[in-house]
């Protein structure tokens, strides 16, 4: 029997990827092949959801099913640009699909922020997410932590740190990791933004997870909430502030007693510089709204005493080799998910979708329209376009240079030897973080060893 009329290649094994090859299988003509340079596949699922929202990351369950269909395969181990060119894929295949999110996060651009105990906060999760590329972070001798940006990476780096860890046991955080996170001696979590916090980016959800979280006692200034005008906000706004509103009255009615951390929410600030190296200090800048509605300065500073400064101010997509980008937007230029060359025509056969497409913006199931949109243009275009006559098998290709991508079935060997190391330590499953194990596991050598970090 004919194998199906067209192929796609997908390159990023993340929420956005998956949801467009959902959505391509649902064709019986359409096969898929998804490439991601990890051995595992989810993306930001597995290494940026919170380990402790494990409601979230269930999304992966219902994602693992496009691998059930046997016109999806997952080839990792695959560097876009090292291990495959762009030149090959669209030999290869009748449509691509660039899909690999947005790796690099943005810089306040204040002095000392290159310091020791200056970090991005994707450095943070990444690390507490078990990834690979990872560095060990050090808690030793943190007793203050703050977290600059209002937005939903800001909240989950504070809870983790606010956090008990014995509440973070039966995650599939790595030992080492829950190590130094009981090791740590944090009293003061803040969480610093520019705006007030009417302005902030927070989902309420998580926003009131972390102000309910046990042992912590949560401040805000009464100021933050002057001239916010509650009828002119949206509804997400209007939540949020009731929230930060009943946990400032949920403090004021506890008795006096000794909260294991205290979270401050400092609305109307930026930083300006960062002190000592290792970090002591954050000087912080008071901020107002002039009458075009831009954030500016009001000249008057304050000083607060931290060991860690972490920034989750956004992130920001980087280029792919070969590939078109928007330097100044940090996307693949694109219309309605058709990527544009340089010169401003449709890119035959070349697609995106995901946060290289739109920008670092929305959750995970704004990825699952986004998708829906790039997929019809892709199957539109296959109508028109056919099937692309002298279509090179890429696999085979890889096969002659002596490269075998990592499978599906290697991910699973990988899934069972987390289920045996949780087992341990009686928990569900405990990530393998390490790079040489995970090759291990896999069965692979690498030319030129691991795959290094971006």
């Amino acid at each position: 029997m004919p194998g199906p009329r067209f192929r796609v290649a997908i390159v990023g094994a993340g929420p956005s990827g998956l949801f467009a090859a959902q959505q391509l299988t649902a064709r019986d003509d359409v096969a898929v092949d998804i490439f991601d340079r990890l051995p595992t596949p989810y993306g930001l699922l597995r290494y940026g959801v919170a380990p402790d929202h494990t409601s979230i990351k269930s999304v992966a369950n219902a994602l693992a099913r496009v691998f059930d269909a046997p016109a999806v395969r997952f080839l990792g181990l695959v560097d876009f640009g090292r291990d495959v060119s762009r030149e090959e894929l669209l030999a290869g295949y009748d449509a691509v699909i660039y899909a690999v999110g947005a790796s690099e996060d943005l810089r306040m651009g204040v002095p000392g922020e290159d310091a020791a105990g200056s970090r991005s906060a994707r450095e943070f999760v990444a690390w507490y997410s078990g990834h690979p590329d990872a560095a060990a972070q050090s808690l030793f001798g943190v007793r203050q932590a703050v977290a600059v940006g209002v937005g939903n990476v800001a909240v989950d780096v504070a809870r983790i740190l606010a956090k008990d860890p014995a509440a973070l046991d039966e995650t599939d955080m790595p030992e080492d990791v829950l190590a130094e996170l009981r090791r740590a001696r944090l009293t003061d979590v803040w969480v610093i933004g520019r705006r007030g916090p009417q302005h902030a980016s927070f989902t309420t959800p998580e926003l009131r997870e972390l102000c309910r979280t046990p042992g912590v006692q949560v401040s805000v200034e009464p100021e933050s909430f002057e001239w916010v005008e509650d009828d002119l906000l949206d509804r997400r706004s209007r939540a949020n502030l009731t929230v930060l509103r009943e946990a400032v009255d949920r403090t004021r009615a506890e008795p006096a007693g000794h909260p294991r951390v205290r979270l401050h929410f400092l609305f109307w600030r930026r930083p300006v510089e960062v002190q000592g190296d290792p970090v002591t200090g954050l000087v912080l800048e008071r901020t107002r709204m002039d009458a075009d509605g831009r954030v500016v300065g009001t000249g008057e500073t304050e000083q607060l005493s931290t060991q860690l400064v972490l920034r989750a101010i956004g992130y920001r997509a980087v280029r792919l080799p070969d590939v078109p980008f928007d330097e100044e937007l940090g996307v693949i230029p694109s219309v309605h998910g058709r990527v544009l060359a340089d010169d401003g025509a449709v890119a035959p056969r070349e697609y995106v979708v995901g946060w290289i497409k739109r920008g670092p913006v929305g959750v995970i199931g704004t990825n699952k329209s986004d998708a829906k949109e790039t997929v019809e243009q892709v199957l539109a275009d296959l109508a028109e376009l056919g099937p692309l006559p002298g279509r090179i098998d890429l696999l085979e290709a890889l096969a002659a240079r002596g490269f075998a991508p990592s499978t599906f079935d290697d991910w699973r060997r990988i899934e069972a030897a987390e289920a045996n190391r949780g087992a341990g330590y009686e928990r569900e499953r405990m990530k393998i973080e390490a790079w040489h194990e995970l090759l291990d596991l896999v069965q692979r050598e690498r030319p030129g060893g691991p795959i290094p970090p971006d």
